[in-house]
């Protein structure tokens, strides 16, 4: 079962934690990323989203893109999240 079902908020601060542990083990960190992409399921919630993201990458400021789309690969998600970042 998802983390956070019908959550955004904790969705998304999920989803950035598994991204920045991703990273972590790559040698790098959240302030090596340049662009975020959120694919969310409900565009009303932008604020639950935001707040999230704004609690990693506010200092950081990446390119960030928040896009509705229909729907994800299970009902209970609400949001999937790209990251780009840049290494040395």
């Amino acid at each position: 079962m998802p983390i956070g079902v019908g959550d955004a908020y904790a969705q998304t601060k999920f989803i950035i934690q598994k991204i920045e542990k991703v990273l972590l083990e790559a040698g790098a960190s959240l302030s090596d990323v340049v662009r975020t992409r959120m694919f969310v399921t409900d565009i009303s919630q932008w604020g639950a989203f935001g707040r999230a993201h704004g609690e990693f990458f506010g200092e950081i400021r990446p390119c960030t893109t928040i896009v509705e789309v229909a729907k994800l690969i299970s009902s209970d998600y609400l949001i999937e999240i790209e990251a780009t970042a840049i290494l040395s």
